[in-house]
């Protein structure tokens, strides 16, 4: 593939779409190549309904945990195969938010559920497809959780318990720990300018390693 998926990650109210929105704007002046920002859960047609479901979900019966991970996966298989691939494949550069770190993290530390089986679900569901770099902005639960409070309206995911998210943080720290050589922490609690800059000085590095700029 020619193109390369980009990866924002981390705990509620981090930052990551103002950040890849700014990226965005900034890549476009760098390279020729084009540059998309998508999500997950949501990134087509058929994830919006799911990200609705799994978001937005208030039905009397509540939604089982290993049901949840299914349905992440379900959204990811079409993501993937449906809009990330065709893109990748015609050399574009992906921002995304979310990924499959953001499963073991959520549903494996969070929720408790068997890290190996989240794996596997991972490995059928992206048939392969691994980030070419993943950004965790890593910020203070409690910060990030403000921050959200502060925009308004919380989803089912942001209405969770602080220990749960506490889970949570703990997964990325963890998965940034054992890779190393893909996710890169950025320092989430500097403010909004000085988290741009660290990430464009990782990025433009990583930009002149793959070739897509000349220095």
């Amino acid at each position: 593939m020619q193109g390369k998926l980009i990866v924002f990650e981390g705990v509620e109210g981090g930052g990551k779409t103002t950040q890849m929105q700014r990226i965005q704007v900034w890549l476009q002046t760098l390279t020729n190549a084009p540059v998309v920002m998508t999500r997950e859960p949501g990134g087509t047609l058929f994830g919006q309904e799911l990200r609705r479901l799994l978001l937005e979900y208030q039905g009397e019966e509540p939604l089982q945990d290993r049901a949840e991970l299914l349905m992440y996966a379900a959204d990811r298989a079409q993501h993937i195969e449906g809009f990330l691939k065709p893109l990748l494949d015609q050399g574009t550069i992906i921002l995304c938010d979310r990924y499959t770190d953001s499963t073991i993290a959520y549903q494996g530390y969070g929720r408790g559920l068997d890290l190996s089986l989240i794996d596997q679900l991972n490995q059928i569901a992206t048939n392969g497809l691994e980030s070419d770099l993943t950004l965790w902005l890593d910020v203070d639960v409690e910060l990030g959780l403000a921050r959200t409070r502060a925009r308004g309206k919380l989803d089912r995911m942001e209405q969770a318990t602080l220990e749960f998210h506490q889970r949570v943080q703990q997964g990325f720290k963890q998965l940034a720990e054992t890779y190393p050589e893909r996710i890169i922490p950025i320092n989430g609690r500097l403010n909004v300018d000085e988290v741009t800059e660290k990430i464009q000085f990782i990025l433009k590095n990583k930009l002149i390693e793959w070739g897509l700029i000349i220095d």
